[in-house]
């Protein structure tokens, strides 16, 4: 839909600790993008640029770099919208890097040609009050990821909403000291996920209509492993759109109707959350060597992936130390998805009750294990993917036990 723009002075405030000031953009929208643009580039440490409110059209990227204690902020989330609908130059709509204590809030920012915001080796960044979104029917050639934080430290993601991410509409990658809380997810082929990333916390989040509602994952090839991650309290709900991720990466293997996903990772704790209607399964741990065998033989980068796994020899592919307790689950569902081979088995070994917690068999023999649950009620399914399913059973006995209670992280 074509937006007509009033003619309008819009007005950004750049203070800064020493000098406060205020500077009158153009009169004209179509100068909004290279005024802004500017503003970022000028802007001192410590400023504060106030987005006006208005729907904004941008044709390229917005950029920061090597700002410290920067806030960007907006009217409100349903005031001040940026739209990169027409984008020609760039991949995000706003990248920030090199950072030092960077704030944004109180806009919405939508429709991409890649990610939404995308903020790369930035000690302290928050988003807060953000919502971004695809508009329109989700599709593969959307952007992958709504909030792309990655290799940062210290990162909190609180009030957001992510809507339409062909990966994950909450991602945070290859970082250290993280909370993601109080945010909804929905439309997104994973609505949250940490990947290689240690010492989290994910609480008191709505995960809903996403093809995976939370995953938490660890790939071979990256700058670090993950580890230490608690995910608590959230409603991870109807997680049961379809996959829309782009064939060949790795959120295309999840089942539509996953709850929650962990894939060879280690030291999390899982409790207090609401699993309810996820057709498919409500917690799923596997090794990432079942992500290899699903693979296929085209050059993909999932095939990458798997192909740096066999030379990363500090990556561990087997996930250990998983502690799932005092969850609640319910499915209405009678049949699991028939779009993905794990559906399919479960419909032919689970016909009309999928199992909750469904673990793939496939530990590391010469290594550490150990997988702890404690449910009042729960089902469980050991699929015994390491000897073709041969084996598969619903003995959750030798996995009840005390886990660990990881401290809060922060």
């Amino acid at each position: 839909m074509k937006t007509t723009y009033p003619f309008f002075i819009a007005v950004i405030f750049v203070m800064s600790c020493s000098s406060p000031q205020v500077e009158e953009l153009g009169v004209e929208w179509k100068s909004i993008e290279r005024d802004l643009q500017s503003q970022l580039i000028t802007a001192g440490d410590s400023a504060v640029i106030e987005l006006p409110a208005g729907h904004y059209m941008f044709t390229r990227s917005l950029s920061v770099d090597g700002n410290k204690h920067l806030i960007i902020r907006g009217q409100g989330v349903d005031k001040t919208i940026l739209s990169f609908q027409n984008q020609e130059e760039g991949a995000e709509g706003l990248k920030i890097a090199n950072g030092v204590s960077i704030l944004i809030e109180n806009f919405t920012i939508e429709n991409a040609k890649g990610d939404n915001i995308k903020v790369t080796d930035t000690d302290g960044i928050t988003f807060r009050n953000i919502k971004s979104q695809w508009t329109g029917t989700p599709k593969e050639t959307n952007g992958a990821y709504a909030f792309y934080p990655v290799l940062c430290k210290n990162v909190l993601v609180e009030n957001c909403i992510a809507i339409g991410s062909s990966d994950a509409g909450i991602y945070v990658g290859q970082s250290d000291s993280v909370i993601v809380r109080n945010n909804e997810a929905y439309y997104n082929v994973a609505g949250i996920e940490s990947e290689n990333s240690r010492w989290v916390e994910i609480y008191n989040n709505y995960a809903h209509d996403n093809t995976g509602g939370i995953l938490v994952f660890d790939m071979p090839g990256l700058t670090q492993t993950g580890h230490t991650t608690r995910v608590f309290n959230n409603k991870m709900v109807s997680n049961n759109y379809r996959n829309f991720a782009p064939e060949g990466n790795v959120v295309a293997t999840v089942p539509p109707g996953t709850g929650l996903m962990l894939l060879a990772t280690r030291n999390i704790e899982i409790f207090g959350n609401e699993m309810i209607n996820n057709k498919t399964v409500g917690v799923a741990i596997a090794s990432y060597k079942i992500v290899e065998a699903m693979s296929s033989g085209e050059e993909t980068q999932l095939d990458q992936n798997i192909e740096m796994s066999k030379v990363d020899e500090s990556y561990d592919p087997y996930p250990t130390d998983i502690f799932v307790h005092n969850n609640t689950y319910q499915n209405k569902h009678w049949f699991p998805t028939l779009k993905n081979d794990f559906g399919l088995l479960f419909l032919v070994k689970f016909p009309f009750s999928t199992p909750d917690i469904v673990w793939d068999g496939i530990k590391n023999e010469q290594g550490e294990f150990s997988l702890c649950v404690k449910e009042s009620i729960a089902s469980f399914a050991n699929l015994d993917a390491a000897n073709d399913f041969e084996n598969l059973n619903q003995e959750v006995d030798p996995f009840i036990c005390e886990g660990n209670q990881i401290e809060p992280i922060l």
